[in-house]
């Protein structure tokens, strides 16, 4: 059995930035866990104001990927 962290709204979320189709993406400067980092958002205006909702993280220096089995990406 397959398995992965995908989840349907990040699915979404990659098929809106690669399609095309939007353009309301920004990057934004952010922390993640403390740690100087960006996002890439979708930004939409709701009453007035401005939802920054983050769709992907960068990778901070603190982060380490692993696969399901345990190995370390390549840094």
């Amino acid at each position: 059995m397959s398995q992965t962290n995908i989840t349907p709204d990040h699915r979404s979320a990659f098929e809106a930035l690669t399609s095309g189709g939007f353009s309301n993406f920004a990057l934004f400067s952010c922390f993640a866990d403390g740690q100087p980092a960006a996002a890439i958002c979708a930004v939409t205006e709701q009453a007035g104001e401005y939802l920054i909702r983050p769709l992907f993280v960068s990778v901070t220096d603190t982060m380490r990927l692993t696969d399901h089995d345990g190995r370390k990406a390549a840094q």
